[in-house]
């Protein structure tokens, strides 16, 4: 070989080296550009994965670390609590594999045999193309929703998606990888995870999945909105299942509309609307899982006795006497209500007579009556700055003179009155006060004598803390819903002596008897002092007591504050109370609370008949032993009628000489007469008729020195 021939063989081989290093520079090139372009997002670390999970819940658990309900808080997607691999049914973990990845145990991330053999019958055409989406590709998706945005599916987002996966295997376990994928799935709807989606679809807990559940599980992931048809079919060839038509009921089953979240027991809606405000949060109440139930459907049964044309809506409370603890929060049931959403046992409502204990016992602790005191059930009329209060009994008699604990016990309403002008109506108010009725927040001048009938807004909390003070010898401390909130040191609201006079007389059932008969709703087998009121219009209607251990509130009425129909104290809330203190009772009778230091017992007779004879208690060095009304000629001499501020209308039809006026007195008003516009009209007690003509008048008592005593002023018009 010449030299020429040589330099021309060298020169080649040259320019091919040249060729093969230009081609190796482009590859490398080409290939550098790809491992940029294909630089997959930053992903969290497994840790940091379980660390962000929020779910969409908040849930609330009894005393006991029972679950009692659950509120949605996030409405973007539907998640439960993050879910370990051993809480889900090995069979659910078995298939998932053997469908989506069965090379997953062995594989880096990428299924290189898959992607090979996916290639292969999309050339040659065989059947319907499958991809080689592996569950850690898959999971590399769900941390970095741009690798599986909606058409990502050309061959740079596979290879984005496949070094995804193969970062996540370099840090990630296998069991970690197949737990994270388990959870962050969309199964159907806005589920998300195994536990919304277990308890969602079947209502069971992860663990407690079939193998037929965990077919239909792993079936439906693919395609979440599919039929139940496609579901069954997917399922069945999966578990390579001939005979399908099970596993298609079973789909048609898990589909239907008719499911519900199982985990929520729905026992104390409103109370969790209240309390679970962030996503996740668990929070461990002071309730009783079976007290929250006995209640729950005690007002239910009623409420279906009653009707919706009758009464809608109610409320109990459950309240522990010793520790404060609510036992049992029901705010409403639903069932024919039309304001479900509101709470009814917070809801501002008109108290009636529930609040005429603590003025009775506010005017005992003065010394100012007994038990045995006798007040007047008779009309009466007080002129008021909006013009004439005249109170009347619920059915509309008068029971003539009555004993206090005749009074309280049938909850008379004209006694009541009479006693808020001994105690005051400023001072009334400042004890429900103090007695927890924080709803209460004008002056007394504000409610007026009505404030003895219970005209102030109240809540069936604050009452059944109110009830528990007098249970517990006087002394009031805040309720306790959540089992982390304080306790505090009680304080002293009335003395243990007339609170425990107080419940005496409303647990004595032979008082409450002209009223509510011997064998009322209101009469338990066992000690219990009990209270029943009904607000104006029949709007809201009452039954508060207590035993030794429990104090029970009920409320019934309509929440949109339409009167109810034929509901009176013993056929509404009533029933209610009584068997929520039964079932409460079951294990042991109430016992009566023993008699503190400073009440004396005193038998008692009762002069005219008023009241048999009985055993009564009075504050020490106050017992009476003979009680009799005062009689007339003890009573400071006044003017009954007309009252101050009456207004009357002439008649034009009428002839006038028929349009007089009877003026009436009582007292000791011997001697004195009567002077209407400074013209005498005779002795007093000889109540004339007088005649007036249009205008204002003033009516005088003078006493027998031509001195006025008492004096109204009336208008004719």
């Amino acid at each position: 070989m010449t030299f020429r021939t040589r330099l021309h063989a060298f020169a080649a081989l040259s320019r091919r080296r040249q060729a093969i290093y230009a081609a190796l520079a482009l590859l490398a090139l080409i290939l550098a550009t790809l491992w940029i372009v294909t630089l997959p997002p930053s992903l969290p670390s497994y840790v940091e994965v379980r660390a962000n999970w929020r779910p969409s819940e908040a849930w609330l658990y009894d005393r006991n670390g029972q679950l009692i309900d659950s509120e949605r808080v996030d409405f973007d997607v539907r998640r439960l609590a993050w879910t370990p691999l051993d809480k889900i049914a090995p069979a659910l973990r078995t298939d998932l594999i053997a469908a989506e990845d069965k090379r997953f145990l062995w594989h880096r991330g990428v299924d290189w045999i898959g992607i090979v053999s996916a290639l292969r019958d999309r050339i040659e055409g065989k059947g319907p193309q499958r991809g080689a989406s592996t569950l850690s590709m898959q999971l590399a998706g769900f941390l970095a929703p741009d690798l599986a945005r909606p058409g990502a599916r050309g061959w740079w987002d596979k290879a984005r998606q496949m070094r995804a996966a193969m970062r996540i295997e370099q840090s990630w376990t296998k069991p970690q990888i197949l737990e994270a994928y388990l959870n962050l799935a969309g199964y159907r709807g806005e589920s998300q995870g195994i536990g919304a989606a277990a308890y969602g679809l079947f209502g069971k807990a992860p663990d407690a999945l079939s193998s037929q559940d965990a077919l239909l599980l792993t079936a439906l992931l693919p395609a979440p909105q599919a039929g139940p048809d496609e579901v069954a079919r997917r399922a069945c060839t999966i578990g390579r299942i001939a005979d399908c038509r099970a596993i298609q009921a079973a789909a048609f089953a898990m589909l239907g509309s008719a499911r519900r979240l199982a985990l929520d027991p729905g026992l104390a809606p409103h109370l969790a609307r209240k309390l679970l405000t962030a996503p996740g949060m668990r929070v461990t109440t002071t309730l009783d899982r079976q007290a929250q139930r006995i209640a729950a459907i005690a007002l239910a049964r009623q409420l279906q006795g009653l009707g919706p044309d009758r009464a809608r809506d109610g409320a109990v409370v459950v309240v522990d006497n010793r520790s404060g603890d609510v036992l049992a929060y029901v705010g409403g049931i639903g069932g024919a209500s039309t304001a479900a959403q509101v709470d009814g046992a917070d809801a501002y409502r008109q108290a009636g007579s529930t609040l005429k204990p603590f003025l009775y016992g506010q005017v005992i602790e003065k010394g100012y009556l007994t038990p045995a005191s006798i007040l007047d059930d008779s009309p009466v009329q007080l002129d008021t700055a909006s013009g004439l209060y005249v109170p009347q009994n619920y059915d509309h008699e008068f029971k003539g003179p009555v004993s206090v604990r005749s009074a309280l016990a049938g909850s008379l309403n004209v006694p009541a009155v009479r006693t808020l002008l001994l105690a005051g109506v400023d001072s009334f108010r400042d004890r429900l006060w103090d007695t927890g009725y924080r709803g209460l927040t004008e002056d007394g001048a504000y409610y007026g004598f009505s404030l003895a009938l219970g005209s102030a807004e109240v809540t069936l909390l604050e009452q059944a803390n109110a009830y528990r003070t007098l249970a517990n010898g006087g002394r009031w401390a805040p309720l306790r819903i959540r089992t982390d909130d304080p306790s505090p040191a009680p304080r002293a609201v009335f003395s243990p002596q007339a609170a425990w006079i107080v419940a005496d007389m409303m647990a004595d059932p032979g008082a409450r008897a002209a009223t509510f008969g011997l064998d009322s709703a209101l009469r338990l087998p066992f000690w219990a002092a009990v209270k029943t009121g009904t607000s104006k219009a029949m709007r809201d209607n009452w039954c508060i007591g207590f035993s030794d251990r429990y104090t029970v509130a009920v409320w019934i009425g309509n929440l949109e504050g339409d009167s109810m129909k034929a509901v009176s104290g013993t056929s509404g809330a009533a029933p209610v109370w009584r068997e929520v203190m039964l079932a409460l009772h079951r294990d042991r009778p109430s016992a009566e609370p023993p008699r503190p230091a400073g009440v004396e017992q005193r038998l008692v007779h009762f002069a005219g008949n008023i009241e048999q004879s009985r055993r009564d208690y009075f504050l020490a060095g106050m017992g009476q032993a003979a009680l009799a009304q005062a009689p007339g000629s003890a009573r400071r001499p006044r003017i009954a009628d007309p009252v101050s501020g009456a207004v009357y209308a002439l008649d034009p039809d009428i002839p006038i000489d028929r349009q007089r006026i009877r003026i009436d007195v009582t007292g000791a008003v011997e001697g004195h007469r009567l002077a209407m516009d400074r013209q005498d009209l005779g002795p007093a007690d000889a109540r004339p008729l007088v005649l007036a003509g249009p205008g204002l008048h003033r009516i005088t008592l003078l006493d027998a020195l031509g001195k006025p005593v008492d004096q109204i002023l009336f208008t004719v018009r």
